[in-house]
């Protein structure tokens, strides 16, 4: 007999900001179940499908009742289905832009519940039951964010976030050591120049101190590297989430904490310099989210020396990442799966990027829950990279725990170590 759905609740669960998140939970005929919560950004692309807030007085507007409520409607829609016919009735349920109606974060909390559900059904991890495959699995190299700005960190740096990279690592659990020994490092040093605030945490987990420029804290990564035991650009690399749509205005960027204003050619210039200085391997959202000229000439420029990704440009979209590849932009596309709404829509994002020879790079949002299955999802997408947080609070350690144990636990191998500086684009 096979197993299908025989209930559906929702309710208000807590994000790492203490704001409010929709968690769900697929029951099944057999006793199994699938739950999940989903997470929400505070750097959201324009383009993202809609999060649905209640907008009253309670949480100052952050209120997700009306999602719950959603959610719950949708039960007599599922009950009886296998949980892998899910996705293709929430999509119909709702067929408005960016599920503006039910909200995506409804949505999603569903369709990831009940993925969860059809691998429980299974007798397998979701990993697993995505990879679809007896060969091993593909663990994701790590992209772990070391220095914060921008919306995660009171905007003490124009530049949101500087990451690093292990590219020399062998295996996960080297590499997030590795990156766990950057980050430790990044913070002695920096309260050693006189930064006594890096003893605290941004929204993911970096450190977040007001340096004198952007270049600073490449300074500042780069002998943290070093101060781990590391060599910079052959074990440890950097990674720089730009998020350039935060300080675009009017056709310009400006930089307020350095107090200068630039073009979009300017942008391009200052970043080519840092990647002919530093142990640069990826750059995130160097223009804008519609700045497609700028774009155009970022990656002329870039392109064939680092990995260029669009988040904020592509939103997890199908249809933004094809205008991207027909108009030769990016070469990289960062996986939300809140920015999409359904599991199946983000899949299909990897898709198409991995068709078309770019990378793909799942990750966190910055309001985040001690939920794991973004790992399985890295995992079993064979997606390559992951981006996270920090190693520190336990919405992001849970993730990096998640993928250990899949190391320590099912037959695996792992995306690294990187040779030559572009990532592979193609995990296969």
């Amino acid at each position: 007999m096979s197993v299908v759905i025989n209930s559906v609740q929702a309710w208000e669960a807590l994000d790492s900001r203490g704001h409010p998140t929709v968690a769900a939970r697929v029951g099944l005929s057999d006793g199994g179940e699938g739950v999940a919560m989903v997470p929400a950004g505070a750097s959201a692309g324009s383009h993202e499908a809609v999060e649905l807030r209640d907008g009253e007085p309670r949480y100052l507007g952050r209120g997700v009742r009306r999602a719950v409520a959603n959610v719950i409607g949708l039960a007599p829609r599922l009950v009886g289905l296998a949980p892998a016919e899910v996705d293709p009735v929430l999509a119909d349920a709702d067929p408005s832009p960016g599920f503006m109606a039910l909200g995506a974060n409804a949505v999603l909390a569903v369709s990831i519940a009940a993925a969860r559900a059809d691998a429980a059904a299974a007798g397998m991890s979701l990993a697993r039951r995505l990879a679809g495959a007896d060969g091993p699995l593909l663990l994701p190299m790590p992209m772990v964010n070391v220095l914060s700005g921008g919306a995660h960190a009171g905007a003490m740096l124009d530049v949101q976030d500087f990451l690093v990279i292990p590219v020399g690592a062998t295996s996960f659990a080297q590499a997030i050591e590795w990156a766990g020994a950057v980050r430790t490092a990044a913070a002695k040093l920096a309260v050693r120049r006189g930064f006594p605030q890096a003893v605290l945490v941004a929204d993911e987990g970096g450190v977040g101190v007001p340096l004198r420029s952007n270049r600073a804290a490449l300074d500042l990564l780069t002998d943290a590297i070093s101060e781990a035991g590391l060599v910079p650009g052959v074990d440890a690399a950097i990674a720089i989430d730009i998020a350039a749509t935060q300080f675009h205005d009017a056709g310009y960027y400006r930089l307020a904490c350095e107090d200068r204003v630039l073009s979009a050619g300017e942008l391009v210039d200052e970043l080519v310099e840092w990647c002919a200085k530093y142990p640069i391997v990826s750059l995130e959202d160097v223009l804008a989210e519609d700045d497609w000229p700028g774009w155009q000439a970022a990656t002329a420029a870039l392109g064939d020396r680092v990995q260029l990704i669009g988040d904020d440009l592509f939103v997890t979209s199908s249809e933004r990442l094809a205008r991207g590849i027909d108009t030769g932009v990016a070469n990289s596309v960062l996986v939300k799966v809140n920015q999409n709404g359904l599991l199946s829509g983000a899949k299909a994002v990897v898709d198409l990027a991995r068709a078309k020879g770019y990378s793909t790079v799942v990750s966190a949002r910055s309001g985040e829950t001690e939920d794991d299955w973004l790992a399985d999802l890295a995992v079993g997408w064979r997606a390559g990279q992951i981006k996270v947080g920090s190693t520190h609070r336990s919405e992001r350690t849970a993730k990096w725990n998640r993928l250990l144990r899949l190391e320590a636990t099912e037959h695996t191998t792992f995306a690294g170590p990187w040779v030559g500086g572009l990532v592979p684009k193609e995990q296969s």
